[in-house]
């Protein structure tokens, strides 16, 4: 395959050379020089040719606005239609597709074989490089945190299945050569070097691309994502279907669907997934899942697994205590928000839907509290308030919300890579939920230390916090359950008393069943899937095994649901669907509670700041 009709190229006759050389073209061979015999030659204008060059049809009647004027052509290869006008350091090494624009850029050579950022490393998480995922286009955040959680004796053979993966792409790639893809346009742009370029992009007022690609899935120029503009230095990278802006530096980094990186932000090492949105900040060695959000000045972002996250101003972590270099690496699950000037010192492990306040230095593991407020004391310790979260209208909203602003909504779903499950209130967190009424239920059993607060996990927990805990957590779950079971509570006319005869869910009979239906779920990366999934996933024979599996499990997503609600929920918490519906109306009530006390909050100081 070839952007050019082979079959349609001749040599120049003399007549067509004397042409060419009076409207200021030169050639150190002419004879390498090929050209679609129907082309218009008056569009051809003080270019220099060296090397093998073909050029495709160019015509006005056709295409208005093909040019080539002001350019030197190295042994390249442009389509029909193009429009290439003041590239003084030249096209080198090129196969340009058709209708492809370019103005106004000093330099684009590629050099034969450059792999084109497939393959780079990046050293994620342990910014010594222990973690390493190599990207490609394609990549799903699922993949890469595979790639970047696995254990030791399973990263060989997930590299081996990876680097064949790469490996057939860069045969596809060097057989089925387009280096700039149709309908693509670059303008005032510096220099870019080993750079492969989808269809339908726009690249604009760059200052340097190496060793890169971007691509578009978008099936037209009208519904495409992929952008990269001004300012923009970027090296060893992959931009795929994401936009790139605005003063970026990006090294060794991959920016995958929808997401916007702008604004100065700076990143070296890091994954950015889908609908992500860093603007002014920094990230370094940063897995940044779907919806994770960065837009303040000051951030630093450094070390840690995010997802749905939104990073107060200042945001900040350590990695580096300075015995055995930058190897700590720390988790926010989930939802975790920070708030303005809040540090965390890796490793830690924060539970989903916190709020990160202040200082914390003792390696906090929150897992088994989701939805709480940590603060940090004046020592650095960790004070949790377990599941205050839960009463948010605000929690609530960011439901809503993360749907709606999915900016990858103008592909196929065939082309979208990453896979997320929406529900804050899933397998993942409402397990976490039911084991926190586990390890609450024994320490409000004993007394409080002299100083009146708990402690577990060197974390410091008030015994009012807990007691509290305690109904939030249950109330919480009861609305998990309406929600599966009963979707429709919340409409009026939903007659409760048709549910007289519902049943609880009872687990399978066969033991080894319910075992594997009870088992612990895992949010991968945006993705809650079962534990044996993740298995299955590992263990895959090549990556396209590895999209089958996941694919599969995002379809049998609420079926495998339902199974593990029938067989992990113990009895205490197996109730009728009244209690259930009771349960989740009045988690509802505290919702409605906060939102109204909020509203009233805002209109008084609308009031407070009225002009007259």
């Amino acid at each position: 395959m070839t952007p050019l009709s082979i079959s349609r190229l001749t040599k120049l006759t003399p007549q067509q050379i004397d042409t060419l050389k009076a409207q200021g073209c030169y050639a150190e061979n002419w004879d390498t020089i090929r050209i679609n015999p129907d082309s218009d030659l008056s569009l051809l204008r003080n270019v220099e040719f060296e090397g093998k060059v073909d050029i495709g049809l160019l015509n006005r009647a056709k295409y208005p606005r093909c040019v080539i004027s002001n350019a030197l052509l190295r042994d390249t290869s442009v389509g029909d239609g193009a429009r290439i006008r003041n590239v003084s350091g030249g096209l080198i090494g090129l196969n340009i597709a058709n209708r492809v624009t370019i103005e106004n850029t000093y330099i684009i050579e590629n050099e034969k074989g450059a792999a084109c950022g497939i393959g780079t490393k990046v050293a994620v998480l342990d910014e010594t490089g222990s973690r390493e995922v190599i990207i490609y286009p394609g990549m799903s955040a699922q993949e890469a945190m595979i790639m970047a959680r696995a254990r030791r004796s399973e990263s060989k053979k997930i590299y081996q299945r990876t680097l064949d993966y790469i490996n057939g792409l860069l045969d596809i790639k060097q057989l089925f050569r387009i280096d700039i893809g149709a309908d693509s346009s670059i303008l005032n742009c510096g220099t870019l070097r080993n750079i492969n370029i989808g269809n339908n992009i726009v690249i604009e007022g760059v200052r340097m691309l190496v060793n890169g690609s971007v691509l578009s899935s978008a099936p037209d120029a009208e519904s495409a994502i992929t952008r990269v503009g001004s300012g923009v230095d970027a090296c060893n990278f992959i931009i795929e279907d994401g936009v790139v802006d605005s003063g970026a530096l990006l090294r060794n980094c991959y920016v995958g669907q929808g997401a916007v990186i702008e604004k100065g932000f700076t990143a070296h090492d890091s994954l950015f997934f889908a609908n992500c949105s860093m603007e002014n900040g920094e990230a370094c060695a940063l897995f940044a899942g779907p919806y994770t959000v960065s837009m303040h000045k000051g951030t630093l972002l450094i070390g840690c697994q995010t997802s749905f996250m939104n990073a107060g101003s200042s945001t900040n972590q350590s990695n580096h205590m300075y015995k055995l270099g930058p190897v700590h690496w720390g988790i926010l699950e989930r939802g975790v928000k920070t708030s303005s000037g809040s540090y965390l010192m890796l490793g830690a492990n924060i539970g989903a839907f916190s709020l990160l306040m202040g200082n914390h230095k003792t390696h906090p593991d929150s897992r088994e509290f989701p939805f709480s407020y940590l603060f940090g004391d004046p020592q650095g310790a960790t004070v949790v308030v377990p599941a205050v979260m839960l009463r948010s209208c605000g929690l609530m909203r960011d439901g809503q919300k993360w749907p709606n602003r999915d900016r990858r909504k103008s592909l196929t779903a065939d082309k979208i890579l990453d896979r997320i499950t929406f529900p804050i209130l899933n397998p993942v967190t409402v397990d976490s939920m039911i084991e926190a009424l586990e390890v609450i239920r024994p320490m409000l059993s004993r007394p409080a230390d002299d100083d009146r607060y708990h402690r577990y996990k060197g974390m410091k927990l008030s015994r009012a916090s807990l007691d509290r805990a305690m109904k939030l957590y249950y109330i919480g779950i009861l609305k998990y359950l309406a929600q599966v079971f009963f979707p429709d509570y919340t409409e009026i006319g939903f007659n409760d008393d048709s549910l007289r005869d519902w049943q609880f869910p009872t687990p399978p009979e066969d033991e080894a069943e319910a075992d594997r239906d009870s088992e612990k779920w895992v949010d991968l990366a945006g993705q809650i899937i079962r534990h044996h999934t993740l298995l299955d996933a590992i263990e895959g024979d090549s990556v396209e095994d590895v999209k089958g599996i996941l694919n599969e499990a995002l379809y049998n997503y609420d079926t495998e649901e339902k199974r593990w609600i029938a067989a992990r929920f113990p009895a205490h918490l197996r109730l009728s669907s009244s209690e259930i519906l009771r349960g989740a109306r009045e988690y509802d009530k505290l919702v409605e509670t906060d939102r109204t006390t909020y509203r009233d909050a805002l209109s008084a100081e609308i009031a407070m700041l009225r002009l007259c």
